[in-house]
């Protein structure tokens, strides 16, 4: 029985020395069969300094994430699906390895030991380790460490950083699954919008040929912007000002600024006089009776003089020098 126990220990002693002296290209064979069916790969602390550990004569690219609802790390679970997808594309499209390249995957919760060792207070973390040996070894072993500062990234942003530390070697593309429920609700949109305007056009196409509305919509469009809307949306201006003298000031002494109340001002002055004009040359002919025609030729006259007038006094608020000026606004 003493004979048996002193056997086992044996074995299991050479078993581990044997572990322990596996070559850098056992240590990937063995890797990279697992990730053939689950990449990346979930690691330990164990398995991260095994993985990790020198001379390599391959690449590895660890994310250290903490994952848990407890850590409360947003980013982390939001790059966590991009980092996945990345691992199994890669993996898909190399299934040879000539790439060689690992992906790992660290919780905090089963690395705690590689989180302090690399002195690390938040996450996500993402380490590539360069070859030690090998072709493309690299100067330095240190990993290179991935900016996360700009927010989460996507697998294509990861993928690019990525192949820019795998020169001459093969980099799979990022294939995302077919969003299929996404086709669906595009589909159904398109074809209920299709039949909503076949059913419909009957109804619009009438509102749509009526010049009358063009008419409105295109008057409209030209008073704001002649009115200096777009000046307002540009330049973010007051809708009023105080005049310094415990007054409000409605108008902007120069032409360099204006105020909102000013534009709609302007705008509503735009709009009566071409109203008036409009019922001067299209509806005043149409009257039959002479007297009726006069009193409306001297009405829309009259408020045509007036808001005219009162367009020229704010006009010379604009421009003090301004020389012409209409009663009764002077």
């Amino acid at each position: 029985m003493r004979f048996l126990s002193t056997l086992l220990a044996g074995s299991l002693l050479l078993s581990g020395a044997f572990a322990a002296k596996k070559t850098s290209a056992q240590r990937f064979d063995d890797f990279f069969a697992k990730s053939k069916t689950s990449s990346p790969l979930k690691l330990s602390d164990a398995t991260y300094k095994s993985l990790t550990s020198t001379p390599r004569d391959y690449s590895v690219a660890i994310l250290l994430t903490a994952l848990e609802a407890r850590f409360g790390c947003h980013l982390c679970q939001e790059f966590q699906p991009e980092w996945e997808l990345l691992g199994k594309s890669w993996t898909r499209g190399d299934k040879k390895g000539e790439s060689r390249l690992l992906f790992g995957n660290l919780d905090f919760t089963d690395g705690r030991e590689i989180f302090i060792s690399h002195g690390l207070q938040t996450a996500p973390v993402l380490f590539f380790f360069p070859p030690t040996q090998g072709p493309h070894a690299a100067i330095s072993p240190d990993p290179i460490r991935y900016d996360f500062s700009g927010g989460p990234a996507s697998a294509e942003q990861i993928h690019a950083w990525l192949s820019r530390q795998l020169p001459n070697r093969p980099h799979p593309a990022v294939k995302r699954p077919i969003n299929w429920m996404r086709w669906a609700t595009s589909l159904s949109l398109v074809a209920g919008s299709i039949t909503v305007a076949a059913t419909a056009w009957p109804y619009v196409l009438p509102i749509v040929q009526n010049r009358n509305l063009w008419a409105a919509v295109s008057l409209i469009s030209i008073l704001l912007f002649t009115s200096g809307h777009m000046f307002n949306h540009i330049r973010k201006v007051p809708y009023v000002a105080g005049n310094g003298r415990g007054g409000v000031s409605y108008f902007a002494g120069n032409f360099q600024s204006q105020y909102g109340l000013e534009t709609q001002v302007v705008a509503a002055l735009y709009g009566i006089l071409s109203f008036c004009v409009i019922s001067l040359a299209a509806k005043v002919p149409r009257l039959s009776d002479a007297r009726s025609q006069q009193v409306a030729v001297i009405a829309w006259a009259s408020v045509i003089f007036v808001l005219y007038s009162f367009l020229l006094s704010i006009f010379k608020i604009k421009n003090g020098s301004y020389p012409f000026q209409l009663p009764p606004f002077f």
